[in-house]
């Protein structure tokens, strides 16, 4: 796909998603939606790609929905918003589960939907100007993005209504005391900070990654017992891949292992 309103580059086995619609704060129009879909899925499916990088162009990282094509579509605003919240929840949902690990950079304001798309993240890495807030209620809409899912597990009911009743603006340091970032860095040394822990998480063990990933979000609603069978049969998966090999190999020769994340 030639995509017109962000850049998907490769490098290092790092696959990076720029959304890229700086005059319009990176928000999500249909195009957008459209091709962040489709970029999450060719990611997913390129053996070649170890970690994703999803950030925004220019000041922004992305401001949510385009309002503007919001009222230009009034007449038939409801399946306008399904049509976008498909593509957009199809993006959420493929780098969820994909084995790779998703980094967000969090360069500027996350709004909205980019609100939403920053909570799905395995890390945030924020740069000291970001900012977050949810924002629907200015408008009189319900979140969507995942961000009903993954915010009250992350900061609780309380918080996650009080940041939508209100909207309030977080700075990345609240934002990190919140537990919605992982780390915030000095503008300037943002962008090396995260390339340099996509390149290191590029050479990490893949497939063990997606299934520690698969047993986090699964913890959220299974009990106990079941987690612990689940844990049980997924490290045993583990026992059959290459990486475990090199890893057990490694470690017992005292020596630095090679993931080739087979």
């Amino acid at each position: 796909m030639a995509y017109q309103q962000l850049t998907l580059t490769r490098a290092d086995a790092v696959a990076t998603i720029t959304l890229n619609r700086p005059d319009a704060f990176n928000a999500f129009n249909m195009a957008l939606g459209r091709e962040l879909f489709d970029a999450a899925l060719e990611v997913d499916e390129d053996p070649g790609v170890r970690c994703v990088v999803i950030t925004g162009s220019g000041k922004s990282f992305c401001a949510g929905g385009d309002v503007k094509e919001f009222v230009d579509n009034l007449a038939r605003i409801g399946a306008h918003v399904k049509e976008l919240t498909t593509y957009l929840h199809g993006a959420v949902s493929r780098l969820c589960r994909t084995d790779k690990p998703v980094i967000v950079g969090l360069n500027g304001i996350a709004a909205g939907g980019g609100f939403a798309l920053a909570l799905t993240g395995d890390i945030v890495v924020a740069a000291e100007s970001a900012k977050l807030t949810m924002a629907y209620s200015k408008i009189a809409a319900t979140p969507d993005g995942s961000s009903t899912y993954f915010l009250p597990r992350l900061v609780g009911l309380r918080r996650a209504l009080d940041l939508y009743l209100t909207n309030r603006v977080l700075t990345a340091k609240e934002a990190l005391e919140w537990g919605l970032v992982t780390r915030v860095v000095p503008d300037a040394e943002f962008r090396g900070a995260v390339d340099a822990l996509a390149r290191e998480l590029a050479q990490g063990p893949t497939k063990a990654f997606g299934g520690a990933k698969r047993l986090f979000h699964q913890s959220t609603w299974e009990s106990l017992e079941t987690q612990m069978e689940l844990e049980a049969q997924s490290i045993a998966r583990s026992g059959h891949t290459a990486d475990f090999k090199a890893g057990v190999t490694a470690f017992a020769n005292k020596q630095t292992p090679k993931f080739t994340g087979a």
